[in-house]
């Protein structure tokens, strides 16, 4: 148990807008404070248990708009997640158990009823210059974090929509001005971009100006890493939903928390990294810590979003970032640098012929 504190919180608008039911979302996970009954001021769910089906049920008809649990995204444990943050083993209906390969798992249900999905980008009838990206390649371009084809922009201030211009044939400039009047902000857009909102109109951080997805990233430096993690889970839930297919939200979260596992050096300080050097989390951490035992000065980074391609290709592993891709620079690369490779992940003993530290081969610390 990594004893976290964040969590996260699932909102029951995201479920009405996905089609599943509020209760089937938070069965199997841990709640991080208590949940009670608005009305009877009863306590549905005890922080730091799992919630069953008969408190998930109760939850969804005592109407609670969202409730705080557990997340795989926010979990602290260094290497993996802990059974907490991840919760129920879905194949076994009961509190995942240690070593158990969730990220196997959640690759497998992400792509499985991936098959059934799409492979065409639809003309959406009566819009103009409306294509959108669907089914299976809009999955890729949410997990590759790519700039998505006919992005809407997103308003970066709270404020109202003073002025919407048309500037010339090609060009539309949004105006946002915040409450106070101190702030202001234009925005660009194609002339043949459907705009979804008006002149006079209130406008939140985050709001899109226009139809169309929004890119990861902007998502990332207007309104940080939650609201990021609540879009890729929505949008990826609704590909799936359009087809009738459900994943469990952990699987997506497995999957977000390998995009957020990295972080780009700003200042090394007293440690050996290197400025612009992309490390994950756990390498990041484990310097600091030591470091910080021999009193010197901790390095700063910064929290990065990267698409899963990138993510395996900067792993710690050279052997696990060489079965990928670009084989020959990995290992040219590990060679002058004098890399060692401690074997912790699956693709690795794999490699080597030994027993994977998954199931019966985990080793525990």
């Amino acid at each position: 148990d990594c004893k976290d504190k964040e969590g996260a919180y699932l909102y029951r608008e995201d479920s009405d807008k996905i089609g599943q039911s509020f209760a089937s979302r938070v069965e199997g996970r841990v709640a991080i404070e208590d949940v009670i009954d608005p009305k009877s001021k009863k306590v549905i769910a005890v922080k730091g248990e799992l919630i069953g089906k008969k408190e998930a049920k109760k939850i969804e008809a005592a109407e609670i708009p969202k409730v705080k649990i557990r997340s795989v995204v926010a979990c602290k444990a260094g290497r993996g997640i802990c059974q907490r943050c991840y919760g129920i083993d879905l194949g076994r209906n009961e509190l995942v158990k240690l070593g158990q390969a969730v990220g196997v798992v959640a690759a497998q249900a992400i792509g499985e009823p991936g098959t059934q999905l799409t492979m065409r980008t639809f003309h959406v009838g009566g819009v103009v210059g409306a294509d959108i990206t669907q089914g299976l390649p809009r999955v890729e371009e949410i997990f590759e974090a790519r700039s998505p084809k006919g992005e809407a922009l997103i308003s970066e201030i709270d404020g109202k929509v003073t002025d919407i211009i048309k500037e010339d044939i090609k060009t539309i400039i949004v105006k946002v001005e915040s409450q106070d009047g101190k702030d202001s902000k234009e925005y660009k857009l194609p002339s043949n971009a459907v705009l979804s909102v008006e002149k006079g109109q209130l406008v939140g951080k985050g709001t899109p100006l226009s139809e169309g997805h929004v890119d990861l990233k902007k998502i990332h430096h207007v309104m940080g890493q939650e609201e990021v993690h609540r879009y890729i889970v929505r949008e990826i839930q609704e590909i799936y939903a359009s087809q009738g297919e459900g994943i469990n939200d952990k699987h997506i979260e497995v999957i977000i928390r390998q995009m957020f596992s990295r972080i780009k050096i700003l200042d090394p300080a007293g440690t050996d990294l290197l400025p612009g050097d992309i490390v994950e989390k756990d390498q990041f951490n484990a310097v600091n810590k030591e470091i910080k035992k021999s009193g010197g000065q901790v390095a700063k980074g910064e929290n990065m979003i990267l698409g899963i391609t990138k993510v395996a290709l900067s792993t710690e592993s050279f052997l696990s970032a060489a079965s990928f891709q670009e084989t020959a620079r990995v290992l040219i690369n590990a060679a002058v640098t004098m890399k060692e490779d401690k074997l912790r992940g699956l693709k690795e003993n794999v490699i080597i012929g030994r027993l994977i530290p998954a199931g019966t081969g985990f080793r525990g610390k």
